[in-house]
């Protein structure tokens, strides 16, 4: 089985065509290929397909096997794949995820995609539909704050905010000093989440730019989360902390955020890079 890795700012996958390849069980593949180890090392696979409803369609397993819904730098690094190896040559692109059909414009150069603008689509705040139960989180200072203990006895303040998959994002001094190995699967985990969440830490810098660290759900600690960026640019609109549209720093680099006030829509923009290709003895 051919497959190529990638990464978007350092948010690294194992992508296969599916086009031409077969994978009969994904998700036992993704704990596989991901071991950085024994495999190829990655955050996840995902599956490029063909789609009734789009140019391609995405699907998406973290290291652990378990499918989430959306990926907001391994959409980018597929559309990339898709144009640069001429599955569909469309730009704007549209692209089929468990989100629902969502389009990218990307930036070309010398006939390669560099760099991509993800339409994220709305962000959900109904903590039924992120899903957060209701009856096991409390209120914190802020109006958009909620409060869980977690099982070590801490309490995690954040802002609840889905983007097709669930995050809780938390505002600190200085993210540089979470223990987020120790605290991120408490977070992850709590049942709080019956789908699990994906937990970010941000420092604020100023009004237009943050600094933010993650514990990916089903990855552990990753260098970006994009969909994670973009629910970080919601809870800080949502809590006064931050402008529409912010600068955000990862461990793997910046991505632009914009939750626009004419559609509600949240747009993401950030480089996708291709690293090598090679084959795996299935």
């Amino acid at each position: 089985m051919r497959f190529t890795k990638m990464h978007g700012i350092g948010n690294d996958y194992i992508y296969v065509n599916g086009f031409a390849e077969t994978v009969a069980d994904p998700a036992q593949l993704a704990v596989k290929i991901s071991d950085r180890h024994f495999g190829v090392g990655g955050d996840g696979l995902i599956l490029i397909l063909p789609s009734q409803k789009a140019d391609v369609r995405m699907r998406m397993f973290n290291a652990d096997g378990s499918e989430a819904e959306m990926c907001g730098n391994g959409i980018r690094c597929l559309a990339k794949y898709a144009f640069d190896h001429g599955l569909s040559r469309s730009n704007p692109m549209k692209v089929e995820t468990g989100r629902g059909v969502l389009t990218l414009e990307l930036e070309v150069v010398e006939g390669k995609v560099r760099r991509a603008k993800v339409n994220m689509g709305e962000p959900i705040l109904e903590l039924e539909k992120i899903p957060v139960l209701p009856g096991e989180i409390g209120k914190a200072l802020n109006s958009h704050d909620h409060r869980i203990t977690l099982k070590n006895g801490m309490v995690f303040d954040a802002v609840f905010v889905s983007m097709g998959n669930p995050h809780a994002v938390s505002f600190v001094p200085d993210a540089a000093q979470v223990d987020i190995a120790r605290l991120g699967p408490l977070v992850e985990n709590h049942h709080a989440f019956p789908r699990r969440t994906n937990a970010h830490w941000v420092q604020v810098q100023s009004r237009s730019e943050i600094i933010m660290r993650t514990w990916e759900r089903g990855s552990g600690i990753t260098l970006a989360c994009g969909t994670g960026a973009c629910a970080v640019c919601v809870a800080g609109v949502l809590t006064g902390r931050t402008d529409r549209k912010i600068l955000a720093h990862l461990p793997g680099g910046d991505l632009e955020l914009e939750w626009s006030a004419a559609d509600n829509n949240v747009s993401m923009t950030g480089p996708a890079t291709e690293v090598f290709s090679g084959e795996w003895e299935l």
